[in-house]
């Protein structure tokens, strides 16, 4: 351990605890179950679908403490570090239960029971920061869509969660949140955290200078944003990681900038921070959003860390490459940029050597002209692997399109431009569907569509031309089908 290092620090039960000695991939559920013994925390699926081990983690977010819900069961006990960490059994005050305890109980929201932690966490998140005030049932259907219970109570559930969360929080970790904030500042030091030797260890950079350093000279470390994707690799393929680089310290990589024409979205900023910024572009990616995953992934996850896995059925990649992002990388001291899609080059295979780091990718915003839609085709609504994803961007010159994007993800080894579409439907009017519906039959040209058990390559190859053509029809008539603008609008988003 340098000078400059320091072991993981985090606040449990208004002390900080400092921890110098643990396993690289120790996760945070495996943490509190088998050292801490505190089992109110439940292992379900052991990959973050069924919610069972909801914790909750406070960050400042603008200097302020917000409780967000994390899956306890793939994040990283290293990825919690200068945060505040509350489990179920922190809850109650003595003998008197949380509101949202007694709001549970009061509504019989609780069945087997092994699910019930979970709910409780996901629902003391939206307690605290009182979105149901803004959403309504919206607001507590989108906290509760990452926790699954298997005797299905779910009604007494979002019952508890529209009473109990319908006002201003008022326990004592609200009127402690100046103070947490205070003590959250104070651990959130420059040194980086360093835990382990040279052959086995979890880092945790504070600078970019400072991870490439550690990349350069160990090139066989792993690097982590959200552990969303390498969490599974230890849950479910139980790989060994030895070396793990966490870049959820960086500073510059946590940065998410917004101008007047474009987004730059640091590589370790969350999801739930960058969409933030990303609704702003166009209302349909409000919906896309709610639809990544669950409140715990979105909390957790990374869009640098979703484009950087190259997953073939990543959500993000195809709607930032119909925008025209750029993405940015460097080695050592030496940066580069690219167009996203070029960064794809074959399944498993991208153009980024073994140390070098995602940094940034820069999203245009639409000009005057352009149209946007952007569609996830999956089995379920909430939380589900796209069977198909679809992103569509022309530019109209009156009724003309003087310009196309269209990409895929699903559909191939990689996400996928449908070039030969983009060129036959430059030059037509969007009003003329004949001329239309011959520019989508090219898509057979663009891509040969995966045949597995999500769907059937004849199948996929039907979504995506309907979904292009869903597109077109909704631009040329100026407007969105009437479910996606429920939805917009029961959150509270300008359609």
């Amino acid at each position: 351990m340098t000078a400059t290092s320091r072991p993981l620090r985090f606040l449990h039960r208004g002390r900080t605890v400092e921890i110098d000695r643990f396993a690289p991939a120790t996760t945070l559920l495996d943490w509190l179950r088998l050292d801490q013994r505190l089992t109110g925390t439940k292992e379900g699926c052991g990959e973050g679908d069924c919610g069972a081990c909801t914790v909750a983690l406070g960050r400042l977010r603008d200097g302020r403490r917000v409780y967000e819900p994390v899956n306890a069961c793939i994040l990283l006990l290293g990825q919690i570090d200068s945060c505040e960490l509350v489990t179920v059994e922190d809850l109650a005050d003595g003998a008197t239960l949380h509101p949202v305890q007694a709001a549970m109980v009061r509504h019989h929201g609780s069945q087997c029971g092994f699910c019930t932690p979970g709910f409780v966490m996901s629902l003391f998140t939206l307690y605290q920061d009182g979105a149901a005030t803004i959403g309504g049932r919206e607001a507590a259907l989108q906290r509760l869509a990452g926790n699954l219970c298997r005797c299905t109570g779910y009604r007494p559930i979002v019952e508890a969660a529209l009473e109990v969360c319908a006002g201003p929080a008022a326990d004592r970790f609200a009127a402690q949140a100046d103070a947490t904030a205070a003590a959250l500042a104070a651990l959130a030091d420059d040194s980086d955290v360093l835990v382990g030797d040279d052959t086995a260890f979890f880092a945790a950079p504070r600078s970019l200078d400072r991870l490439a350093a550690i990349m350069a000279n160990h090139p066989d470390a792993v690097m982590v944003g959200g552990a969303t994707d390498v969490g599974l690799w230890i849950t479910k393929q139980l790989k060994e990681l030895p070396k793990l680089v966490h870049t959820g310290r960086v500073r510059e990589l946590r940065k998410v900038s917004v101008t007047a024409r474009d987004i730059v979205i640091g590589a370790a900023a969350t999801y739930a921070e960058a969409f933030d910024a990303l609704v702003t572009v166009d209302p349909d990616i409000a919906v896309w959003s709610s639809r990544l995953g669950s409140a715990q992934v979105r909390a957790s996850g990374t869009i640098g860390g979703n484009i950087a896995n190259g997953s073939p059925i990543g959500d993000s990649p195809p709607l930032l490459i119909a925008l025209g992002a750029r993405l940015h990388l460097r080695r050592g001291k030496t940066e580069r940029s690219l167009p996203l899609e070029e960064f794809f080059l074959a399944y498993g295979r991208q153009d980024r050597a073994v140390d070098e780091v995602v940094t940034a990718v820069t999203v245009p915003r639409l000009q005057p002209g352009e149209h946007f839609r952007v569609f996830k085709i999956a089995k379920r609504n909430d939380q589900d692997i796209s069977a198909v994803m679809g992103a569509v961007k022309v530019k109209l010159d009156d009724r003309r399109i003087a310009a196309a994007r269209i990409a895929f993800g699903g559909l191939a080894g990689v996400p996928k431009r449908a070039a030969a579409v983009e060129q036959a439907l430059v030059g037509l009017d969007i009003d003329d569907e004949a001329a239309m519906a011959a520019a989508i039959d090219r898509l057979r040209e663009d891509v040969q569509p995966l045949d597995d058990h999500r769907g059937s390559a004849r199948y996929r190859s039907l979504v995506a031309a309907n979904l292009i053509r869903k597109a077109l029809v909704e631009i040329a008539a100026g407007r969105r089908d009437a479910t996606r603008v429920r939805h917009l609008t029961e959150a509270g988003h300008a359609v």
